[in-house]
């Protein structure tokens, strides 16, 4: 897994590729956690390269949902690939998180 984090105007943009399983999901929910701390509250992740992800991988990614709201900001997701779509579609999380077809839109919203 790779991750990439570049700080833009409007919001910190997490990109993500390759697998995430239960042997890095903790990895990416420090990265998030660490950005979090020093005042990310306008979080994208992009998953346009994430062909798999765990349980583990949707609950960083929902710890830091909640982190994020709690001090007024927002976390939300783009490009996810099919399998990840499904993934979120299954875990019902697909209406918790607002998903945007591009980095774009998704960084836009805010």
């Amino acid at each position: 897994m790779e991750i990439t984090v570049t700080d833009m105007n409007r919001a910190t943009l997490v990109k993500i590729a390759g697998r995430i399983d239960s042997s890095n999901a903790k990895e990416m929910g420090d990265t998030l956690n660490n950005h979090i701390n020093q005042g990310a509250r306008n979080i994208v992740v992009d998953l346009e390269k994430v062909d798999y992800m765990s349980s583990g991988g949707l609950r960083e990614l929902v710890a830091a949902l909640k982190r994020v709201k709690k001090d007024g900001g927002d976390l939300r997701l783009c490009s996810p690939s099919q399998r990840v779509q499904e993934v979120l579609e299954l875990a019902g999380l697909d209406s918790l998180f607002q998903v945007f077809d591009t980095q774009v839109l998704a960084v836009g919203s805010f």
